[in-house]
Parts: structure tokens; sequence; C-alpha cells
């Protein structure tokens, strides 16, 4: 069995690398060619804790997954990753783990990769600003992955904490350099939002981040952070002035996202205001973008296909360039 950690799959794995293999899942996934029980969902209220287990299974693949990632927002103050995790690779032919990877990592790079498939065939070509608001575990992945997809001249970031935003935007100045795009805080999430071409949220708010009616026409919104029915991150009134709203799953987010599930409840938009999955857009079944002015919506609370994938094409990488540790 192969052991991977966040340094092993940094040394061998590029945000390029997960695009691809991100976009391989959402076709197989939207093709009924895996098998992907919706993820169980256990609370641990006392520690302001959920537990989350994703199995996946692909058969023309020979693999099955199961990722375990807990979600502790409050691991923030003691300097503890917010969404700890494994991913076990499992051989189906004779049922054996092939190989376990730091899940923490997986997760960020699967769901930057996310919004990165979405940004790359829904996000206007020209687009030069971008936005992310909030900056915990899984924002380095969302801000690399709109730098991979677009040429972008400024990202503006935004977080309710100052300390924290500072030193964020300082690490991706470092971080992402190459890039060659200016990176600078935002001083309110209406400064984040002004003239964006791009919105990413990625936070665990019950709360709208940003306010619909500020953002410009032709922008596309990624909204990544909410995965429970009592969170919303998105402003629900970005939903009527979009003219296309697309998932990675229509049935996960219809089953955990309060970004979807609460404007549905209040009638604020209906299931035919509903575009449908990007999957069938990288498959030609859908139509994406059609003009530079449209507002384009796509909502992703994250599916083990995303997993069994991205853990499959690292561990490929991983085994051509001898990286690992290998336990017997």
């Amino acid at each position: 069995m192969l052991l991977l950690n966040r340094e092993d799959i940094k040394n061998s794995f590029s945000m390029k690398n997960a695009i691809e293999a991100v976009k391989e899942a959402f076709v197989l996934y939207t093709q009924n060619k895996s098998v992907v029980p919706l993820r169980t969902n256990i609370q641990v209220p006392k520690h302001n804790g959920t537990l989350l287990f994703m199995p996946a299974y692909v058969e023309s693949m020979d693999t099955a997954s199961l990722k375990i990632v807990n979600i502790y927002p409050d691991n923030l103050k003691k300097q503890l990753p917010t969404a700890p995790a494994q991913v076990m690779l499992i051989n189906t032919e004779n049922g054996i783990v092939e190989a376990i990877l730091d899940g923490t990592y997986v997760t960020q790079l699967r769901t930057g990769a996310a919004t990165g498939v979405a940004l790359e065939y829904l996000a206007n070509p020209d687009a030069k600003i971008g936005c992310v608001i909030g900056t915990g575990g899984q924002a380095a992945t969302q801000l690399e992955a709109m730098l991979s997809v677009r040429k972008l001249e400024k990202v503006k970031i935004y977080d309710l904490s100052q300390e924290r935003l500072i030193a964020f935007v300082e690490q991706m100045k470092e971080q992402l350099k190459d890039y060659g795009v200016e990176i600078i805080p935002a001083t309110s999430s209406d400064d984040a939002v002004e003239g964006a071409d791009i919105i990413v949220t990625v936070t665990p708010s019950t709360r709208p981040v940003f306010d619909g009616t500020k953002v410009k026409a032709g922008c596309t919104v990624s909204c990544v952070g909410s995965y429970q029915h009592h969170m919303q991150e998105m402003d629900p009134a970005i939903l009527p002035r979009a003219s296309k709203i697309y998932f990675d799953s229509m049935e996960a987010v219809l089953d955990e996202s309060g970004d979807i599930l609460i404007p549905l409840a209040k009638g604020i938009i209906t299931k035919e205001d509903f575009t449908g999955e990007i999957g069938n857009v990288i498959l030609g079944n859908l139509v994406g973008r059609e003009s530079h002015d449209e507002i384009i919506v796509f909502k992703t609370v994250g599916i083990g296909t995303q997993d069994l994938t991205t853990a499959r094409a690292i561990v490929g990488k991983a085994k051509e360039m001898s990286i690992g540790t290998k336990w017997e």
C-alpha cells in the first residue's frame, strides 16, 4: 500500500492535473457510470463538528474510494485543518486498499478543481477581475484554480477576520507569484464583488456573504462553502438575475445545500430555473455561456467521484515518479 502525504502530492500533482481529473469525474457521474451514495453526515454539536463519509465506485476503472472528511470550523483557532481527512483508494479486482492519501489536500485540490472546471466552461474568456470571499483551508486552491483557467489581472480577497485576510493575501502573493496577478485585500464584501468577472465564495456562513444586487452583468459565481441545509453564503438575490444555474450534482445539492434549498422553500426560484449539471456541459449536451452579459451561477457540494478520480490520478503520477511511502 502506498502512503501519500501533502508534500508527496504537491511534488507530483498540479492544479491543472486536478482540473482534468475532476472533468472526468463530472462526466462519469452525469453518465451514471459511477456509484455515489449520498454521503453519510454525522453532526458533533458538542465540538461544532461534522463527520462526513463519502464512498464511490467506478466499474470501468476497477476502483473504489472512501473519503473520511471531518468539518471543524473552530480548528482555525487551534491552528489545525478545518477539514481533516483521509482518502482510501481500493482496487476492486481484489478488494485491497491500494493507497491512503492526505484527504485534506485531496479535498482542497478537487474542490478547487470543481470551480476551475466550471469557470473554464462558463466564465467569460476575457475575464480580468476575480473575487474570493473566505480565506479558510479551501481558499488557496479555489484561487489557484481560478488563475489556472483565466488570465486575470487582479483578484480581490475578503474575510471577516482582518488578521487572517492580510496573512492569506501575503501567502498567496508568494505562493502564486508565477501567475503574474495582483492579489489585494478588499475592505468589505461590497468592495470585493464590485467589478468582479468571477466570484468564488468558500465559507461556512449561515447568511449571505455578498450582495447579489451588486454583482455585475457577465459575472460567473461559484458558491463552494455551504454544504448543509442551514448554511447560506449565496445571496438568493443573485438567482433570479442568473440566466443559468448549474450544479456538480443536482441530487446532492438538493439533498444538502441551503444555498438552493432555502430560496426554493421561499419561492424565490423553482426547479424549472435549474439548467443542469456541469457534466452535461462538458459532454456538449447542455449549452454553456451564450452571451457576454449573462450572469451564471455554479453550486457545488462535492461528490465522491471527484475524490476517486483525483486520488487515482495522484497515485498514478506518484508511482511514475517513485514518490510516497510503501507500507508493506
